[in-house]
């Protein structure tokens, strides 16, 4: 019996030690301030001042839109009150037009200007994520880490760990600046002869 028992914790401990082998390392964390980083690389930086200028003139550009179509709405409102519900004129009728025409225009000039802003943005988030990712993947693995999670993510965590200063230091240098461009429009390749 004992020769059954030896044979068999023999073949159990050989089935095991494969197991055993794969085996996923210990986990070494290190934390990274994502927020702190896109407000503060330098790249960062001067994108938000170019992007802030570009809001204030959409919204200068909005505030002048409606400063031109108030009073002209004011009117056609008032002309159409004193009308007491009856139908308006033709004359009336062909202002009201030109006046929702005006604002349609308007209103597509706006969002064009916000599509543009976004399309901004999102330029600038890529160019910098293109960069951030490699350089966490890159001071993760000189601290000897094998996962980088962000700061937000974590419940508590020992200021050893947070590596944000380091990241932060090697963004500057490898991304001066980004282009404050809308997205580059993908192209639409239609397949020939379909």
């Amino acid at each position: 019996m004992k020769t059954y028992l030896s044979a068999a914790m023999i073949a159990a401990s050989v089935i095991a030690t494969p197991a055993l082998a794969q085996r996923a390392p210990a986990a070494v964390v290190v934390v990274v301030d994502t927020d702190r980083i896109y407000r503060e690389c330098n790249a960062c930086r001067t994108a938000q001042t170019q992007l802030q200028t570009q809001v204030n003139t959409l919204r200068t550009r909005q505030q002048t839109l409606e400063g031109q179509l108030r009073p002209e709405g004011q009117a056609i409102q008032t002309a159409i009150t004193a009308l007491a519900g009856k139908q308006p004129d033709a004359a009336l009728q062909n202002r009201i037009k030109a006046f929702q025409q005006k604002e349609q225009t308007a209103n597509q000039e706006l969002a064009r200007g916000q599509q543009n802003i976004q399309s901004i943005q999102a330029n600038v988030v890529r160019q910098i994520n293109e960069r951030l990712n490699p350089i966490i993947n890159q001071v993760m693995t000189q601290k000897g880490a094998n996962i980088a999670v962000d700061v937000d993510a974590t419940l508590a965590h020992g200021q050893a760990t947070n590596v944000t200063t380091d990241v932060l230091a090697a963004l500057n240098t490898a991304l001066p600046a980004v282009s404050v461009t809308p997205m580059p429009q993908q192209q639409q390749q239609n397949p020939q002869g379909r």
